[in-house]
């Protein structure tokens, strides 16, 4: 059986169907505020969002059942959301609880879809898939003392351009040769590429020429987890910190990221400080964003090396690389080689677990790590 294309994850496709067996961050927690409801657009498939009066956040369709206004133009009262357009009110199962016009025998028949929802490490989650949702993955070592920092930034591209090159350890070489990743020796040879598979997901090994491993830890089916060091000058404490790469629609994607710093005391006040240097740094309202710049130099205006004095050149230089490819990339042309065997690995296993998924036949339970095994040497 030839599979459809699984990087399209619109209701209704083979890769949407399995994206949605999985929980997903949809928002930053804080950007929400109490009594604030927005729109959001995950898997090609909209949203309302809000949090209630009491704190809760609670994801639910994209319009009233009455005569489809957009509900996130209406008013958050108590936990309970109220349509912008003829008053009427639902909870946070759906269920509609008021019709300011019509007979009081209407409401209890009418519900609209309500979503399983939970905040966790500072970011929103969402199971927007059938039936019960799966278990929901902790991870231990995120939930240490220390400090805490979570950021999401936005890539015009399919969000599989991301995650294929989440399995490229060679990219970083060349794409960030004028970077930070300079001070922390992560481009200073071309590593030898492995990995294998785990109960989590894809572990993969970038072994540099003096013997030093880069270790990177892919958790199933769109998060990335490394180990590191947050100040290559600085090494009192280590960082922990995942980025879960979400499809806005097949053109386009978001990253949800999350960083502990595994330091307290004074040393997280030094932390503290850098963080606050750095964000200081950051572009001024107004100035263009990663993505913009990534845009300049796809149309040829800019070159990625006339940028390198940019606090976010990383960003930039990854949405170059992976936009570059085309919104959705273009594989008839490639020509893979032994640089590419946890890419390949990578692709191979969402095969099989789409053709399972096709033939109606068991998923991989996969299971999210406590500990993972720090990155060596950097």
């Amino acid at each position: 059986m030839d599979l459809p294309d699984f990087r399209l994850t619109g209701p209704g496709t083979l890769g949407g169907r399995y994206f949605r067996t999985f929980w997903h961050p949809v928002y930053l927690a804080a950007d929400l505020p109490a009594g604030k409801a927005v729109p959001i657009r995950i898997m090609s498939e909209d949203f309302t969002l809000y949090r209630g009066e009491s704190g809760k956040p609670q994801v639910v369709a994209f319009r009233c059942a009455h005569r489809g206004t957009q509900l996130s133009t209406g008013w958050v009262e108590g936990d309970c959301i109220r349509c912008f357009y003829h008053g009427w009110k639902y909870d946070a199962s759906g269920q509609c609880v008021e019709m300011p016009a019509e007979d009081p025998s209407f409401p209890p028949k009418v519900r609209i879809r309500s979503y399983p929802t939970r905040e966790y490490l500072g970011l929103i989650f969402a199971y927007l898939g059938e039936g019960a949702p799966p278990p929901f993955h902790r991870f231990g070592t995120l939930e240490e003392e220390g400090v805490l920092t979570n950021d999401s930034y936005f890539r015009g591209c399919n969000v599989f351009n991301n995650l294929e090159s989440n399995m490229d350890e060679l990219h970083v070489a060349f794409v960030h040769r004028n970077s930070q990743f300079t001070e922390y020796g992560l481009n200073r040879d071309l590593p030898a590429i492995s990995g294998e598979e785990t109960d989590y997901g894809i572990v993969k090994y970038g072994t540099r020429s003096d013997g030093v491993v880069r270790v990177s830890h892919f958790i199933w089916p769109n998060a990335l987890y490394i180990k590191g060091s947050p100040d290559p000058n600085d090494h009192t404490g280590w960082t922990d910190h995942v980025g879960w790469r979400v499809p806005i629609d097949d053109e386009s994607h978001r990253s949800f990221n999350v960083q502990l710093v595994h330091v307290t005391g004074e040393a997280a006040e030094r932390v503290r400080q850098r963080m606050a240097e750095r964000a200081g740094r950051k572009p001024a309202p107004g100035e263009p964003t990663a993505a913009e710049l990534g845009e300049a130099v796809l149309r040829g205006e800019l070159h990625t090396d006339d940028l390198a004095h940019r606090p976010d050149i990383v960003n930039i230089q990854d949405y170059v690389a992976q936009a570059g490819q085309g919104r959705i990339a273009v594989r008839d042309n490639e020509h893979l080689g032994k640089s590419d065997v946890v890419l390949i690995m990578y692709r191979r296993i969402m095969e099989r677990e789409l053709r399972a998924l096709a033939e109606g036949r068991p998923l991989k339970q996969w299971v999210a790590p406590e500990r993972v095994a720090a990155t060596s040497g950097v």
